[in-house]
């Protein structure tokens, strides 16, 4: 069997089950986010992709903490309205978190692209790193459902199509790329719900 080629259409059919229900904010995403990173992380260590692969240990540990965040508002806005809400009212980010989410970026990438370049064998640790650092902040944006989360996962996408085309794992290459006009409708949509309006 294929391993490389399995993973990757395990990852492809939970990564388009997980981007729907965020484009929908439905609570359920963080379940199969908890599951979707053992699947990845499989293959990018396959790929020679380490700084990918660790971030799935992040993914998991912000999926916890992103349940726990959407699910205890959900039950605040229950009994607050006596009637089951959304987790979380989609908003914009701040202006006052712009400088430490940019400040929280750079130093992630720094570090990362230093451990990759001094302890591995990576061939594309500046891009690795980089998209590993774009999903630190915007994996945090989600949990609190800022709007631009989508237009950071946008980046992130992009640059990851190209690099996972690099390392010759296209269906996974394929994916993002799908993410990619995902994450603009997603934008538009919860930019919407933002200012009250339906979708």
């Amino acid at each position: 069997m294929d391993w490389k080629l399995a993973l990757q259409l395990t990852g492809v059919a939970l990564g388009l089950l997980y981007l729907w229900l965020e484009y929908r904010a439905d609570i359920r995403l963080w379940i199969v986010g908890l599951v979707m990173p053992v699947v990845h992380g499989a293959l990018y260590y396959k790929a020679g992709l380490y700084a990918d692969c660790s971030m799935q240990v992040y993914y998991v540990l912000a999926g916890l903490y992103g349940w726990i965040v959407w699910h205890n508002a959900r039950q605040r806005n229950a009994q607050t309205a006596g009637t089951p809400e959304k987790a979380a009212a989609i908003g914009h980010t701040p202006l006052r978190r712009i400088p430490a989410l940019a400040g929280v970026f750079l130093a992630a990438h720094g570090a990362l692209y230093l451990l990759l370049a001094r302890f591995t064998d990576s061939t594309v640790p500046f891009w690795d790193s980089l998209t590993t650092a774009l999903s630190i902040g915007a994996m945090w944006m989600l949990s609190r459902k800022y709007v631009e989360q989508w237009l950071v996962w946008l980046a992130a996408d992009l640059v990851t199509v190209g690099l996972y085309l690099y390392k010759e794992i296209p269906w996974t290459a394929a994916l993002y790329a799908l993410y990619s006009a995902l994450a603009v409708a997603g934008y538009l949509r919860w930019r919407r719900q933002a200012a009250g309006t339906q979708p």
